[in-house]
């Protein structure tokens, strides 16, 4: 049936087919890639306050991706703001069904569509609606990706189309995500379309083996098997699932052994995703040549940008400092890179920010950030508007709750705290040698949360990184060190340094730093009228983070560790701006197992960790040493 008519209304379902070959006309001279557009569909629901389009933009392969594009009626000469992600522009534009657009869209869009932003959200290839094959964080056109073709590209031509087609667009674009969301946001920096005038990538995917979702320093994370398996399960809607009932994910994970016996009794060993984390288990080219932070750092860079974390990410704290770091040399002017570190879960900036957890803030610092910083920042860029002066870093001090603006990060200056004889963290260096012993049993794994654990309870996974470690303290496998009362406040902003010098009986071993803030046991606070919990005596974690052992010499080949032999580990914990207050006491908590977050280490070196034998896994005596040559020792960054 040919269409002679520009729109024919659809009363019944309230929608309007706009002829695109009238549309293009009307806009004068076409790309080629234009006639390939199918039908578009508009939202035409006489009460609302909105528009609603949906689209399918063509590549320049041919493949068409679904589109959804959102305005308030009426807007003209206005920015787009763009999102790109796997979990269903569709639904993410269609949260209720509501005559609103604050209603309709995410809670964090209300500041930018009130204001007459137009939203986009777009399925990126293979995903729900969209066309052609989805790829686990499709690797930049390279060694890893000969077709020509990634979310960079993709990402142009999205942007490309929109300027040309969207009459009530100024020709300006921004783009915001998190997650996933903020590791396509990263991907337009690469090769930056020209109306591509500003960025904001929250919690971005930066390098899955070093310190985002999938490894942390070689050590596998079990929360990443769902993650392929539900994605690439009928294009991301839903029915990728493994099918364990309920239960204690302790339990089961420690009954399945090791991650391939696991994948294997749940049936998943064909999943492609699964697949690469069981044949890649340390960090060869297959990750490294992933590394988003890597691939920015040999590009020039103009694109003004804003790189948001929570200090409390418990799935991607790695990934926005790493590209500050990338970054920030570029920026002579330091005006066009900033870091943001809230006092946040993963995603927790585009929610509601009054707390975490047992934690408590003054006041909604999610909507703070978003109202204060990240509108002004768009407005700026996008419309005109005045210059915000946004900061090169913005930190928000946990322990006073107050934001900081600084000139640069990390912005402490290294000061060592030592583990010592009797258990005690101290500030001098310790003369005399000494070492704590335990026994590490894989049979036995410390939990990372209190058990019963449920890994799919968002109740549980969201606040972990700030539960209360008292649940762990008096167990033989965790070795514990603690300062005195502090006399007066200590404030750390950057990212604490592990030196920890520590030997094994046996040929392989993880390590966990828990860095805590004590909380004194009579604080006065009634909480109760609240329903929250008493902090007195409250263990709050700073920072925890593993180190795999088997990784000391080199990341990308690992070698067993000589039974006996002390050896010195380093690396990072997450950046944060923390206050430990006059009368806290600062805790050092060390131990092998982290379990279910991360699989258990045989403690027996394997060629493949992630097909250890049930035979592999060995309980080893740890020690950890502490003073002379030994000493070990957390570096905090301290601001003086």
């Amino acid at each position: 049936m040919v269409i002679s008519m520009r729109f024919v209304s659809l009363l019944c379902c309230g929608l309007v087919l706009i002829n695109s070959d009238v549309l293009a006309q009307e806009q004068g001279a076409v790309t080629p890639m234009t006639p390939d557009v199918v039908e578009q569909y508009e939202q035409v629901l006489p009460s609302a306050d909105y528009v609603r389009r949906e689209l399918m933009i063509p590549m320049r392969d041919g493949v068409k991706l679904f589109t959804v594009v959102m305005m308030k009626k009426g807007v003209q000469n206005a920015p787009v703001l763009l999102s790109r992600t796997p979990y269903d522009a569709s639904g993410q534009t269609g949260r209720v069904a509501s005559q609103r657009i604050v209603d309709v869209l995410e809670v964090m869009d209300a500041e930018f569509v009130e204001d007459g932003y137009i939203r986009v959200y777009q399925d990126i290839r293979g995903m729900h609606k969209s066309e052609g094959e989805w790829v686990l964080n499709r690797p930049l056109s390279g060694p890893l990706n000969d077709t020509g073709i990634d979310e960079s590209t993709d990402a142009f031509d999205t942007i490309d189309w929109l300027v040309k087609n969207t009459p009530e667009s100024n020709g300006h674009v921004g783009v915001i995500g998190s997650s996933y969301l903020g590791f396509t946001a990263l991907m337009t920096l690469i090769d930056p379309h020209p109306a591509l005038k500003a960025v904001i990538a929250q919690s971005p995917m930066v390098d899955g083996w070093m310190g985002d979702d999938w490894f942390h320093n070689g050590a596998f994370r079990w929360t990443s098997l769902g993650f392929p398996l539900s994605q690439g399960f009928n294009k991301g809607d839903g029915g990728g699932e493994f099918a364990l009932g309920g239960g204690d994910d302790y339990t089961r994970y420690l009954e399945a052994g090791s991650v391939a016996d696991f994948v294997r009794m749940v049936g998943a060993a064909h999943v492609p995703g699964i697949r690469k984390f069981l044949e890649n288990p340390a960090y060869t080219e297959f990750w490294s040549l992933q590394a988003v932070d890597k691939w920015l750092a040999v590009r020039p860079h103009q694109i003004p940008t804003m790189l948001v974390v929570g200090q409390w990410d418990q799935e991607d704290s790695y990934g926005a400092p790493a590209v500050y770091r990338a970054l920030e040399p570029k920026d002579t002017n330091n005006d066009r890179v900033s870091l943001v570190i809230g006092p946040w879960r993963h995603s927790g900036f585009n929610h509601y920010g009054y707390d975490l957890g047992a934690l408590t803030f003054t006041g909604d610092t999610a909507r703070e950030w978003r109202v204060k910083y990240a509108k002004p920042f768009f407005d700026h860029w996008l419309k005109g508007g005045p210059d915000p002066q946004t900061p090169p870093v913005l930190t928000y001090a946990t322990g006073v709750n107050q934001w900081n603006e600084s000139p640069r990060w990390p912005m402490g200056t290294p000061q060592a705290i030592y583990l010592a004889a009797d258990g005690k963290v101290v500030f001098e260096k310790p003369h005399s040698k000494g070492r704590e012993d335990y026994v590490s049993d894989p049979a036995k794994p410390v939990p990372f949360i209190p058990r019963p654990i449920a890994m799919g309870d968002a109740m549980q996974w969201k606040p972990w990184l700030v539960h209360d470690q008292r649940f762990v303290t008096g167990r033989p496998d965790v070795a514990v060190w603690t300062s005195a009362p502090l006399d007066g406040a200590l404030h750390i902003m950057g990212a604490p340094e592990v030196e920890l010098f520590a030997s094994t009986t046996g040929t392989d071993s993880d390590w966990v730093v828990k860095l805590i803030d004590v909380y004194p046991n009579d604080v006065p606070e009634d909480r109760s009228q609240g329903g929250l919990p008493s902090m007195a005596g409250y263990e709050l974690p700073i920072g925890i983070e593993i180190f795999r052992g088997r990784y000391l010499r080199s990341f990308a080949a690992p070698s067993p560790l000589k039974p006996g032999k002390v050896e010195r580990y380093t690396w990072k914990l997450p950046d944060v701006d923390h206050v430990f207050l006059p009368g806290h006491r600062i805790m050092v908590q060390v131990q092998s197992t982290l379990f279910p977050l991360y699989d258990r280490n045989p403690q027996t070196f394997v060629a493949n960790i992630m097909d250890a034998k049930r035979t592999d896994y060995r309980a080893a005596t740890q020690s950890v040493w502490f003073g002379g040559d030994q000493a070990s020792a957390i570096l905090l960054p301290v601001v003086r």
